[in-house]
């Protein structure tokens, strides 16, 4: 009898083993889209004959976005900035003998820029 229970036992065992290594399902996502974040971004154009570092200012926390030619005109995506955060753009020449600035501009999402 004793014999009988322990071969139950193994069965019984075995069977919710086997069970167990059976398919799953599986369910997959995507990560939500951040388009607002995406989207935003500066078309700067440099009337100077010099290039310009372009960065944005965000949180006191300068964040370079491009070095933009002279003479020319750029499309630069803004990153890690929320739609509607009040930023401050700067430009400084490579040289770094002149700076331009633009205080409290809300990216929503394009914005032009000249300089100077």
């Amino acid at each position: 009898m004793r014999s009988r229970l322990v071969v139950a036992a193994a069965v019984l065992a075995v069977i919710t083993t086997l069970g167990a290594c059976g398919p799953r399902q599986v369910e997959v996502r995507t990560a939500p889209q951040t388009t607002a974040a995406s989207e935003l971004a500066i078309h700067m154009t440099n009337n100077l004959t010099q290039a310009v570092n372009v960065y944005v200012v965000a949180n006191g926390t300068d964040m370079f976005l491009s070095q933009v030619a002279a003479n020319s005109t750029e499309h630069l995506p803004v990153r890690n900035v929320a739609a509607g955060t009040p930023v401050t753009l700067k430009a400084t020449t490579v040289d770094g003998a002149r700076n331009y600035t633009r205080a409290n501009v809300v990216l929503t999402g394009m914005y032009n820029w000249q300089v100077p």
